[in-house]
């Protein structure tokens, strides 16, 4: 059984670079996988690992400047969610675009997810999901408007088309684990809305902590990592990933014609030419034959192996 860690903190950063070594040694020594960004604003990331290694990662990321009211969420899987530990400098550690949002200056009123229920039932509470269309397609809350965006970049300018939807209303916004929203909360402050709230510690702890008899939420919850989806209690949904398009699929989908493992789904066989499903096909080759010779592929740690 692994622990994994999901976390993001925004800070002030001076030389996020001089951190990165002594982040990526750690998790190393300590078998800890997955992804962590750096960049002058903060840290954002999820891992996986043993137990005390994951302990021991959380004791030295509340030793860094700024750092020591970092909060974490953690859950399990059955099976090593991720396959290596990177550590990378970003711009941004969730990319909205907009060099001035700054969450550290402020951000929407935090409610519990004992409380999420009771404010999204209100007459005059509009619910945004800000999480990406192909997340929203497998589960969100219970009359949440879907902004059917490709990416959180997109964000603004479809508040910008869609605001006068939201005249007199509060704005009640939810995402994963909360980075998303610490950013657009306080851009729409920033835009002139007045009352802007939002779910703390997102919908991972709205489903850690909120009984699924009483639960608003419908479906699953799309995860970055191995398990692809989680639901009520954290439990592992059933969702599989394809490795074209990085969209999720249920393992019935696997079935459908326009299937094809590493190089098609259902979602994507359109968005991509005969030349690029030639190289996915070329690329699911190379690691089967790495396979075959005991080896690891370059791209096997994000392309599941049938």
């Amino acid at each position: 059984m692994f622990t994994v860690c999901a976390l993001y903190h925004f800070t002030r950063f001076a030389d996020p670079a001089a951190l990165r070594g002594p982040l990526l040694d750690l998790c190393r020594d300590e078998k800890i996988t997955g992804t962590l960004l750096l960049a002058s604003e903060g840290i954002n990331g999820t891992v996986a690992g043993p137990a005390p290694g994951i302990d021991r990662l959380l004791a030295h990321l509340r030793a860094l400047p700024g750092c020591a009211d970092l909060e974490w969420k953690l859950s399990t899987a059955a099976d090593r969610p991720f396959a290596r530990m990177k550590v990378r400098l970003k711009k941004e550690i969730v990319t909205m675009g907009l060099p001035d949002v700054d969450p550290r200056a402020r951000v929407g009123h935090y409610v519990a997810p004992q409380d999420w229920n009771a404010l999204i039932r209100a007459p005059d509470v509009a619910v945004i999901d800000t999480r990406n269309d192909y997340e929203v397609a497998i589960g969100t809350f219970e009359g949440a408007v879907d902004p059917g965006t490709a990416s959180f970049r997109d964000f603004p300018a479809w508040w910008e088309a869609n605001k006068a939807r939201f005249h007199n209303k509060r704005i009640a916004m939810f995402c994963t684990g909360g980075i998303r929203c610490e950013k657009s909360t306080n851009w729409l402050l920033s835009q002139g809305v007045e009352e802007v709230y939002h779910l703390k510690g997102g919908i991972l702890k709205y489903l850690e902590e909120v009984p699924e008899a009483d639960s608003t939420w419908q479906g699953e919850c799309f995860v970055f990592d191995g398990r692809v989806s989680v639901g009520h209690g954290l439990r592992e949904g059933p969702h599989d990933l394809c490795h074209a398009c990085r969209r999720p699929i249920l393992p019935k989908d696997r079935a459908r014609p326009e299937y094809e493992h590493g190089v098609s789904c259902h979602h994507c066989l359109t968005e991509t030419s005969d030349d690029d499903k030639a190289c996915f096909r070329e690329r699911q080759r190379q690691i089967a034959l790495a396979r075959a010779r005991g080896e690891r592929h370059l791209h096997a740690d994000i392309l599941d192996e049938d």
